[in-house]
């Protein structure tokens, strides 16, 4: 990890703007990602953009952007919460769909299950209407780099 993109983590960490980390990350750029802090917790918010529809009928959002997103979720929240000196590596990501996804704005908080010296385990939830009607759970490993 470059000495100006560790400046940038310090940076947004203590304003609680990550908003230029995000911005690094071409993915997270293309499908809207954005993250903030509430109290002790990073949560992150997918706008309804009609770039990320995958069905026009409902209209609902690709899959594929819903993994995505909470990939990058739970990779961002390691990244800012345990202080890894570089990006986490993805090593497995299971996903449960548990209903589609609707073109309105969608929120994920993660939570670190296990932390070993090389190896993380996360939780993620991603939801739209209420924290009660999840749209989709996952499990990620990640592998953490050594500082």
């Amino acid at each position: 990890m470059s000495d100006h993109f560790k400046e940038q983590l310090q940076q947004a960490h203590a304003q609680g703007d990550y908003a230029s980390l995000l911005h690094q990350i071409p993915y997270a750029k293309l499908i809207g990602i954005e993250c903030s802090r509430v109290g002790d917790e990073l949560l992150f918010r997918l706008p309804a953009n009609k770039d990320n529809i995958g069905n026009p009928l409902l209209p609902a959002i690709h899959g594929g952007v819903i993994a995505g997103f909470m990939e990058l979720a739970a990779a961002l929240h390691l990244l800012v919460l345990t202080g890894s000196p570089g990006v986490p590596k993805i090593i497995d990501f299971s996903l449960d769909y548990l209903r589609a996804g609707q073109f309105r704005d969608t929120y994920a908080t993660c939570q670190v299950c296990r932390q070993g010296r090389r190896v993380a385990n996360v939780a993620i939830t991603a939801w739209q209407s209420t924290r009660d009607e999840p749209i989709a759970t996952a499990r990620a490993h990640f592998k953490i780099e050594e500082g």
